[in-house]
């Protein structure tokens, strides 16, 4: 596996994804049992941006500024979106913190005070859910790439209520589930790498459908020609699925690389596509990057 999130940390289809982890974290907190959240391809936890520059040989066009820089500075963002961009603050100045304090190593540390156009430091999703988490909450975290896994022991490895695993989160489901909450979140968030990746994902939600029916699953994917979302979702539809929700942005139809993403989201909180709609259609017009921009939130399989 030779993908590196970090060149892509904080981009859009970040920015998508996060924000809307956000407000099914949110949602299924209104009820004060606690949850599991079970994420499978967990990454490193968080992201220094200043790293996005570099590539393993050449300098890179980062891609923050089209993601997270685009909202940084905004004054007019939906509730959840505030909420998701509040917390990713949070991160970026606790992590400056643990820099000025030599805690942390920085490519590029900003010692100035100065108001910065972006944040420095982003949280990937395993440090949202951790900032998220009440204390009845609980983090299980898979990632397989040694390097990667690695660094996000360092980083949450001595969290309470938070277990990493050195493992194929692929497994995580039949694993981890069901749990003693009773309740889960399960974020599917491969990098869609392999030919195979389609196949892995209906066996993950396959394993978790049959031990924790009433779970929440979310699956990430991105709108590309390798993804063959079309073939996904198609053989997601033999599960007999309960409610399942597409949440979808698309910030260039015509792109040759990435058109955009979404998130397949099985038994969503009640009402959810209501809660993020505004949200759904604020992101597609602040992060469209041509003509033809927009969002969309069918049911795959309706809400009864």
């Amino acid at each position: 596996m030779n993908y590196r999130h970090h060149f892509h940390a904080g981009n859009f289809a970040d920015v998508v994804k996060h924000a809307l982890v956000v407000a099914l974290v949110r949602g299924m907190q209104r009820k004060p049992r606690g949850c599991l959240f079970l994420d499978t391809h967990a990454g490193r936890g968080g992201y220094d941006l200043t790293e996005a520059v570099t590539g393993d040989t050449l300098p890179r066009q980062p891609e923050y500024p089209d993601g997270i820089g685009r909202l940084w500075g905004r004054s007019d963002l939906p509730p959840p979106l505030a909420d998701y961009v509040a917390l990713v603050r949070t991160f970026d100045q606790a992590s400056e913190r643990m820099v000025r304090k030599g805690l942390l190593d920085s490519v590029a540390a900003d010692r100035s005070g100065t108001v910065r156009p972006f944040p420095h430091f982003y949280p990937g999703s395993p440090w949202l859910l951790r900032l998220l988490a009440r204390p009845q909450d609980r983090l299980v975290l898979y990632e397989r790439h040694p390097e990667e896994c690695e660094a996000l022991r360092i980083s949450l490895g001595r969290e309470d209520r938070v277990s990493v695993h050195a493992r194929d989160g692929y497994g995580a489901p039949a694993a981890a589930l069901p749990p003693p909450e009773k309740r889960a979140l399960v974020l599917i968030d491969p990098p869609f790498e392999d030919a195979g990746e389609g196949a892995r994902i209906v066996g993950a939600l396959r394993d978790g459908l049959r031990r924790s029916p009433a779970a929440t699953y979310a699956i990430w994917y991105p709108l590309t020609v390798r993804a063959q979302v079309g073939a996904l979702l198609a053989s997601l539809g033999e599960l007999a699925l309960p409610p399942t929700l597409q949440a979808e942005t698309v910030v260039d139809p015509d792109s040759p690389r990435i058109r955009g993403c979404g998130l397949l989201i099985v038994n969503p909180p009640w009402h959810f596509d209501r809660d993020v709609a505004p949200m759904m259609s604020y992101l597609a017009a602040v992060l469209g990057q041509a003509p033809g921009a927009r969002s969309q939130l069918p049911w795959l399989v309706p809400e009864v």
